[in-house]
């Protein structure tokens, strides 16, 4: 059995998924890119601010599943260039308090939208 969830405080998916599916006791947040969901809008001046973005937007996902950062379990940052894991890794950093998630860091030679940086998470309830 799964569950859809969907937020408007998250950017509208700009494909055939959704934001996220919880099966049993995990949900599936999808990759998050720095799309402001106010206007639609790219938020990419910088990269420690679309990092911000994307994280802002991966908490409102987690926040409609009545979960927080605290859950997430497992996540995956796609780069597009490698040059910087150093600023988005401080940035990312700043969301989690302790027990931090198990993780992947790739880069990519392109990324949706030509955005920088795309995070996913999985994260647990209960």
């Amino acid at each position: 059995m799964k569950q859809i969830i969907n937020t408007n405080n998250a950017p509208a998916p700009i494909g055939p998924y959704s934001q996220a599916v919880q099966a049993g006791n995990f949900l599936f947040v999808s990759g998050q890119v720095a799309i402001n969901p106010e206007n639609g809008e790219l938020n990419i001046g910088n990269i420690e601010e679309e990092t911000h973005q994307v994280m802002r937007n991966l908490k409102a996902v987690l926040l409609e599943a009545g979960l927080t950062f605290d859950n997430v379990v497992k996540s995956t940052i796609f780069l597009s260039d490698m040059g910087t894991f150093a600023q988005v890794n401080e940035v990312y950093g700043q969301y989690f308090t302790a027990d931090f998630p198990a993780r992947e860091t790739v880069q990519v030679s392109v990324l949706p939208k030509n955005v920088n940086v795309e995070i996913s998470v999985i994260a647990v309830t209960g």
